[in-house]
């Protein structure tokens, strides 16, 4: 009996000890509102082909001094404890060359891509966790002052995790990074707990994210469709109703809606990590929207298809031609 509950405990500490060594990792960005306020903005089309504002961020770090010490700075109280980062400035870059190459890819008669600045931003760092930051610098008679407001949002879902806003004392001659870390780190050992929670529950109970499973016009198939499948004449959209059973974290997602053509899926628990070739791989929206993509492609559906990524979180699986 000893034996049982010695084992018992040491594989609970194992597996306790594997998820505390996991940290999100984390981007640091100005949140919008800084950036309008600043006049760091772009515009660009939509699908619909309607103008969209969006934060320029190349623009920002350009021309905001301090924002690329307040950044920086956040950064490095991030990195003191203990979460991974991705670099805002770099990531910005590497969407640079992104960007020429889809420009030939698009040339060659791949068609558009239709994403927001923010949506290439995330797709290319592919950061867990999102940090928004705005700040102010105040005066008050001759010091000054940082004032700020800092939210953490999943980088999926664009929901937030948790929130944080102060201010700091005045000073007369310290500079912007150094006020803004004494402004939050009061605030940041309660604020980082609640990115780690939410990221344990990531751990435990998959990523949420969206998948639509759209036809084409020519489509052979409706989603109403029988087929003979593991013994039983099963209508599609039932199928893969099963699929996303099977393969999402404890059978978590919500069937969001449904027709003859579509059916679309949302709270989708994905797993944060597979097992690829012997070796353990992040997973993200798209990954697991091409299992099932595969999954759909073989007998007895033999349905061709096309991924299209709306967003790191949201993926649409169009079938057919």
């Amino acid at each position: 009996m000893k034996k049982i509950i010695l084992s018992a405990l040491m594989l609970f500490s194992a597996a306790t000890a594997f998820s505390q060594a996991r940290k999100p990792i984390i981007m640091v960005i100005p949140s919008d509102i800084y950036c309008t306020r600043a006049g760091y903005v772009t515009t660009y089309q939509d699908e619909s082909g309607n103008t969209q504002t969006a934060a320029d961020y190349s623009k920002a770090f350009l021309n905001d001094e301090n924002l690329r010490l307040a950044i920086s700075e956040m950064s490095s109280i991030m990195a003191e404890r203990g979460f991974p980062l991705k670099d805002l400035e770099q990531t910005l870059k590497s969407m640079e060359n992104q960007q020429a190459e889809a420009a030939l890819f698009a040339g060659a008669g791949g068609g558009s891509i239709y994403e927001s600045p923010l949506d290439k931003l995330k797709r290319t760092a592919k950061a867990d966790i999102i940090l928004d930051l705005d700040f102010s610098v105040k005066t008050s008679g001759p010091r000054k002052y940082v004032s700020f407001n800092l939210r953490g949002l999943d980088a999926y879902t664009n929901k937030v995790i948790t929130s944080a806003s102060g201010q700091g004392a005045p000073s007369t001659a310290v500079p912007v990074g150094l006020m803004l870390e004494e402004a939050v780190l009061n605030y940041m050992d309660p604020f980082n707990a609640a990115l780690q929670a939410h990221f344990d529950d990531m751990f435990a109970n998959g990523r949420e994210v969206t998948i639509s499973v759209r036809m084409t016009e020519n489509c052979p198939v409706t989603m109403y469709d029988d087929f003979d499948f593991m013994g039983e004449t099963v209508a599609l959209s039932d199928i893969i109703d099963w699929w996303m059973d099977e393969n999402t974290v404890n059978h978590r997602f919500s069937r969001a809606g449904g027709g003859d053509y579509y059916t679309d899926y949302e709270q989708v628990r994905i797993p944060l990590y597979k097992t690829v070739l012997g070796k353990e791989r992040a997973i993200d929206t798209r990954s697991f929207a091409m299992d099932l993509a595969r999954f759909l492609s073989k007998e007895p559906f033999n349905l061709p298809f096309k991924l299209n990524e709306r967003g790191l979180g949201n993926v649409w699986i169009v079938l057919g031609d």
